[in-house]
């Protein structure tokens, strides 16, 4: 388990480390390192100019060789060059599944949430209304959560710093009992010049260096931001759309080796998640370009999900929920319903970009769509529950009232994994 927390000591200041252990046991202690960054890491304006504030220290521990599903405390601690301590309060987590473990295993998955203010102060144009809602329901059902994965779009403090303190602030209760994961969104990295797929200006000049120091992720490059985690019974393979992902580049190559190198009979939930939509949305500003689509999304990236057959795709980016079929080059495989079972057929997508930013840019298209089958403009996430290594049960929750508004299940054998389906069967010989 890592561990980050933000203070105002330098590590030449104060030494900061985590105690921790297994509630009630023996307490030890990990030491954490320290990174920060200035103002001339930022890309423009207005992170460089009226938006800078120092974000203080970002401190990032690890806690290892925990045993499986047990519960720990811990609290931060810092030591001062006279000796004394200074201590946070105490919280507790407990340790992830072995990767393959059999047992309930739920994580929670959204884009776009933002921050608000419980006064309604402090946000113009009330741009992220929801955001304080979702918190909610997730904090109110945190007992049966053990995950949240945020696809981008994280707190759109864009380039005002002082905002990333205002979100990390909004999300503690969650994010230091259970893993909280993210992915990069063009609110976090785009800027001209900079390397960034798309050259526009919506990190408000953050270039990705805050988000990337915030929120530790088990990516090779940090600065990248694309990698692969496990929990349990699930591989979750996190691409970055603000970096090229079509044939041939670096992360093109990441995504099919995650999808490929993952043991099916011990995490048969292979899920592909990702902030802009490269798979479908119904949405009218897709619709105006022609594409239902992030252009060059699934027309790069359809065949990997079809081969290695990937249960679930996500995407946050447009603010509203929806559901395809298992689709396939723009075709239902098989209709959508409220239950699958057997072989894997194809990919269904799912759009949950509606945690919190405003809905009324994301409406849907009034064209009738095949492979479009649940849509909600209303501002949502989703829970997925892993009950064994058969059984898959998804659902959608508004964050108005935390009811379910969309669900289904999956059945799934091992042998139905391995089993054929379209485009994706291995090559066979005759030879006996």
């Amino acid at each position: 388990m890592t561990v980050t927390w933000t203070s105002g000591y330098d590590f030449k200041e104060a030494l900061p480390f985590v105690e921790w252990g297994m509630k009630g046991g023996h307490r030890l202690l990990s030491p954490a390192g320290t990174l920060t960054f200035d103002r001339n890491s930022m890309c423009g304006a207005p992170a460089r100019t009226v938006g800078w504030r120092h974000p203080g220290y970002i401190h990032t521990g690890h806690l290892k060789e925990l045993w499986p599903d047990s519960v720990y405390t811990y609290r931060l601690g810092h030591r001062l060059p006279n000796g004394t301590h200074i201590w946070s309060r105490s919280y507790r987590f407990k340790a992830s599944p072995y990767p393959g473990q059999d047992s309930l295993q739920r994580v929670v998955i959204f884009g776009d949430m933002g921050k608000a203010e419980a006064d309604g102060s402090n946000e113009f144009n009330d741009f992220q209304p929801g955001s304080l809602n979702t918190t909610y329901q997730i904090i109110r059902d945190l007992e049966n959560i053990d995950m949240v994965i945020h696809i981008g779009d994280i707190c759109y403090a864009n380039g005002y710093l002082s905002q990333w303190d205002q979100f990390t602030a909004q999300i503690e209760p969650i994010a230091s009992t259970v893993p909280y994961m993210i992915g990069i969104g063009n609110h976090e990295r785009d800027w001209p010049g900079t390397g960034s797929f798309y050259g526009n200006y919506d990190s408000g000049g953050e270039c990705g260096v805050p988000a990337q120091t915030v929120f530790y992720t088990p990516a090779e490059n940090r600065a990248k931001s694309w990698y692969a985690t496990d929990y349990g019974m699930f591989r979750f393979c996190i691409a970055n759309t603000e970096e090229d992902w079509r044939p041939g580049t670096e992360q093109y190559k990441f995504i099919e080796q995650c999808l490929s190198s993952v043991d099916r009979s011990k995490q048969p939930w292979l899920i592909f998640l990702a902030h802009r939509v490269l798979g479908y949305s119904s949405c009218t500003f897709y619709e105006e370009e022609g594409t239902f689509e992030e252009p060059m999304g699934r027309e790069a990236l359809q065949d990997l999900w079809q081969k290695y057959k990937v249960d679930i795709a996500f995407y946050g980016h447009v603010h509203n929920y929806e559901r395809t079929c298992p689709v396939y080059q723009s075709q239902c495989v098989i209709e959508a319903s409220d239950h699958y079972s057997g072989p894997f057929m194809a990919t269904t997508h799912v759009v949950v970009g509606g945690a919190g930013a405003g809905v009324s840019d994301s409406k849907f298209t009034t064209s009738k769509i095949s492979w479009s089958h649940y849509r909600d403009l209303d501002h949502g996430f989703v829970k997925l529950t892993a009950l064994n290594h058969s059984s898959l049960l998804f659902q959608y929750k508004k964050s108005s009232d935390g009811n379910v508004y969309d669900h289904f299940t999956i059945s799934r054998d091992y042998r139905d994994i391995l089993a054929c389906s379209i485009d994706n069967c291995p090559r066979t010989t005759l030879g006996v």
